[in-house]
């Protein structure tokens, strides 16, 4: 990527996916808005404390200003990187640039309404696919290997365990370590527990874990180090499928308890 990109640095998931879904949406809606900035994007990427922004030629100082004046309006701590060099220093005094280059309008940013919700949701697919509004449902069956270990760990019973994980609408935060794996965050906070101290060596396909603060699917069959809740058919990876990936970032997802495959 060369200096074709810049790195904003952020202090948690819940901040990366605020900006990830103002930015889809901004790019998105570009044509509308006439933003000659937002057409810099090519691609956006989210991780698990960053996002990486893919520009068609090196930033503008537009789109250095837009971006900064995103993480310094709503992204306590962020930082706005490129060719290794940190993008401090910008004029806070000025009126917020976001509005003006990225056609974001009067009080936008991520933690807005307007960066968020059902209406940050209809902009998602810059470079990954467009996401569904509605959640992708995930019939799971709950017999996990680490199903009572994971209840004990919480504190919650069993069947106070999957409620709290069916009731969860959670978001595909990013994706990472193998084909189809989406890093889901925003379910229940009683769900948050650590990962096993000894990996197994092979996990199934379609395994569902916790890990943290998220929730996987394993896509296919691996080792791994989740505390494993279930397993689930659906297919997670399919290059017959346009995007491949069931879950991309973005994409919101409930879990359905069922049996038997039902």
């Amino acid at each position: 990527m060369g200096d074709r990109a810049l790195l904003l640095e952020v202090d948690s998931a819940d901040q990366v996916a605020a900006l990830d879904q103002l930015l889809r949406q901004r790019v998105s809606g570009r044509a509308s808005s006439g933003s000659a900035t937002a057409s810099e994007i090519v691609e956006v990427v989210p991780a698990a404390r960053t996002l990486l922004v893919r520009t068609r030629d090196v930033p503008s100082a537009a789109l250095w200003e837009a971006l900064g004046a995103l993480v310094r309006g709503g992204v306590v701590g962020g930082s706005v990187v490129g060719g290794g060099v940190v993008g401090g220093g910008l004029d806070a005094e000025q009126p917020n640039p976001a509005a003006t280059v990225l056609g974001a309008g009067a009080g936008s940013g991520p933690g807005s309404a307007a960066g968020s919700g059902a209406e940050a949701d209809a902009g998602r697919g810059a470079g990954s696919g467009a996401a569904a509004d509605l959640p992708v449902e995930i019939p799971v069956r709950y017999d996990g290997a680490d199903l009572g270990e994971v209840a004990a760990l919480t504190g919650l019973g069993v069947a106070e365990l999957i409620a709290a994980h069916t009731d969860s609408v959670w978001r595909a935060a990013f994706a990472g370590f193998a084909p189809g794996f989406a890093y889901l965050t925003g379910g229940d906070p009683r769900l948050a527990v650590p990962r096993r101290t000894h990996p197994r060596t092979e996990i199934p396909s379609g395994a569902v874990g916790l890990a943290g603060e998220y929730c996987g699917i394993y896509p296919r069959r691996s080792p791994g180090g989740w505390q494993l809740i279930g397993r689930t058919d659906a297919v997670l990876w399919d290059e017959r499928r346009d995007p491949p990936a069931l879950l991309t970032p973005g994409t919101l997802v409930r879990f359905v308890a069922v049996r038997d495959g039902r």
